[in-house]
């Protein structure tokens, strides 16, 4: 494949770039930051494009002569000082790169959006792409993400393919930073600082390793069909199970404090509040505590029968996860 990708910089998007490049395939990365590109720009057939998803003319040297296009680039932080970000970056500039592949004859386009879009699980049994949503979004990176799905599916004529893939809590080697919250807390638990657990621990959450997911996006590039969506998904699991696998993993288990939903929200407010004054971003807010204490428990059977897609048990994620950690000084 001849493969235009943005978000190469990000959690999964860095690790697809890998991917394709150890596969043999081109890749021209759309890159804001220089100096996030540097530990890509050694890999054979990968290239950069200087530029971000206003930049209609970067866009169109990314295209140009691309055959697939891969657009990771999202506004995944929980809060912005600016308001009208989330959607300038979901949105509109989703909206730009389909325009811009749509005119260049691009055949293929992958659109990463999120699990979070189909659910919440009304229970413990896993629902799939065709789940009616029946509650509100929980916050705008789903609005916006949902929005950017009407279009994706909306460009899905004149010989541009175009296909969706829903991860919903990813893991694994990579940046340990806000945008890989889980292997975050995977380390924290394996050093004996994570000590709280989200309300009671009965909410089910669907937890999968990246590399999984970067398989996910090359086998919808393949044998996605067209105008369909996949679930990238993983284990399907209370927080309670999730840390009795760490536990097991890691050989030591933690008391961990139930922290009441009330309790989260009223701290998270607090978080906002002095944000609002501070301009520094919170841990986390209120919408997102809320996201988090429902069931998100979800069917990948669509994605294993139509692309082969397979999925790592949490506790063999948990160890190469680990292993990652050691092998880059970040635990012992």
């Amino acid at each position: 494949m001849n493969c235009f990708l943005t978000g190469a910089s990000g959690f999964i998007g860095q690790r697809l770039a890998e991917r394709l490049s150890a596969e043999g395939h081109q890749v021209r990365c759309l890159v804001r930051s220089p100096g996030k590109f540097t530990s890509l720009a050694s890999l054979a057939g990968v290239t950069a494009v200087p530029g971000d998803l206003e930049d209609i003319s970067a866009l169109e040297e990314g295209v140009s002569g691309c055959d697939t296009v891969f657009h990771l680039a999202a506004f995944a932080k929980p809060w912005s000082k600016d308001k009208s970000i989330p959607y300038r970056v979901n949105v509109t500039g989703t909206e730009n790169l389909l325009k811009v592949s749509l005119g260049a004859g691009v055949k293929r386009f992958v659109f990463p959006s999120s699990a979070a879009v189909i659910g919440p699980s009304p229970g413990v049994d896993p629902i799939d792409e065709s789940f009616p949503r029946s509650v509100p979004f929980f916050n705008e990176y789903e609005e916006t993400k949902a929005a950017a799905e009407k279009l994706v599916m909306a460009y899905c004529r004149d010989g541009m393919e175009t296909v969706i893939v829903n991860p919903p809590r990813v893991y694994g080697p990579g940046p340990v930073n806000e945008s890989n919250s889980l292997t975050k807390m995977i380390r924290l638990y394996h050093l004996g600082r994570w000590r709280i657990l989200p309300g009671d621990g009965t909410c089910i959450g669907c937890y999968v390793l990246v590399d999984d997911v970067v398989n996910g996006h090359i086998l919808a590039a393949l044998r996605g069909k067209p105008g369909h969506r996949y679930i990238l998904g993983g284990e399907n699991l209370t927080f309670r199970q999730f840390f009795d696998t760490l536990a097991g993993v890691t050989g030591s288990r933690h008391w961990l404090l139930p922290l009441p939903v009330g309790m989260m929200v009223a701290v998270a407010k607090v978080m906002e509040w002095q944000s609002s004054v501070t301009g520094i971003p919170p841990l986390i807010t209120s919408q997102w505590v809320k996201k988090y204490l429902n069931h998100w428990s979800l069917s990948s059977q669509k994605a294993m029968t139509d692309l082969g897609y397979s999925i790592t048990p949490l506790g063999e994620g948990v160890k190469i996860t680990l292993e990652w950690l050691k092998r880059n000084g970040e635990v012992k």
